[in-house]
């Protein structure tokens, strides 16, 4: 009689990175085959750097005498990396009402490899997205001034924020139909914006501005804008958040993917059978 046995740990490991390369390829070649959707996904982030920093940023006046497009676009790279969870929910949406993920379920390949291939595709995704901005950035007058490793830290302090909206887009992905996919740029909108990317909260009504403070996405801001050097001290306020942004700019995303991945991963298992 024949006895199964499991595989050793480094071989499964090996087979999940095999197979997590492989859905996240498949996912890349999905991207580059549908031009539009690539232009779609940053046409919106490029109207609003150009809306806000020429039309209404002309009526902006930062303290001291900074650029309002300096002060306005930390505030953009971590908006853009916040709504690339509707385009996580739409493609994970889109895949599991066509049987893609069904069939993925039924396929001889590790089950992780799914959603930590879809993780994979959106990260590398982003990292795109956040090239073509910073380049926009660069053309409107914004510039890091605070040295190279500072500004590498902003870049993944801004990724890591991307990385835990992917987990939140992984299960609400496999939550909503593919039509109600589309409709949640409307529930991000008020995450994005009840923060501090266009305006200090302490501009803002003191119930408002403490609704913002505690935004993960504000933290994000603030912590980039002090290492990309564009922090304007006149608006940092004196509150907890506020003078602890570094901090919660990593405990904020760690404890969403703390939430959500395992959320994430038990929906996939249950969702598929």
């Amino acid at each position: 009689m024949t006895t199964l046995t499991a595989p050793p740990r480094a071989s499964s490991l090996r087979w999940v990175l095999t197979d997590s390369w492989t859905v996240a390829r498949r996912d890349l070649i999905h991207w580059t085959r549908n031009p539009t959707v690539i232009v779609a996904g940053l046409a919106f982030p490029i109207m609003f750097v150009l809306l806000y920093g020429y039309v209404f940023g002309s009526a902006m006046i930062v303290p001291g005498g900074v650029d309002y497009r300096e002060f306005l676009m930390p505030g953009m790279f971590a908006q853009t990396m916040m709504f690339g969870a509707a385009a996580t929910i739409s493609a994970v949406a889109a895949d599991r009402a066509r049987g893609v993920t069904d069939r993925f379920r039924s396929m001889p390949m590790a089950q992780p490899a799914v959603v930590v291939g879809r993780s994979t595709a959106d990260i590398v995704n982003s990292v795109l997205d956040l090239a073509v901005l910073v380049g926009c950035g660069l053309l409107v007058g914004w510039s890091p001034n605070a040295g190279l490793l500072p500004t590498l830290t902003a870049f993944g302090l801004l990724l890591l924020l991307r990385f835990a909206m992917i987990w939140v887009g992984i299960y609400l992905g496999l939550i909503v139909s593919e039509e109600a996919a589309g409709t949640t740029w409307a529930l991000l909108f008020p995450l994005t914006m009840i923060s501090n990317t266009f305006v200090s909260p302490s501009l803002m009504p003191p119930w408002l501005g403490t609704i913002a403070e505690w935004n993960p996405l504000s933290a994000t801001v603030a912590a980039t804008r002090e290492l990309f050097g564009n922090n304007v001290p006149e608006l940092v306020g004196t509150s907890w958040p506020a003078q602890n942004a570094m901090l919660l700019a990593v405990a904020w995303p760690v404890v969403i993917v703390a939430v959500f991945l395992p959320l994430a991963v038990r929906r996939y298992h249950s969702a598929v059978r």
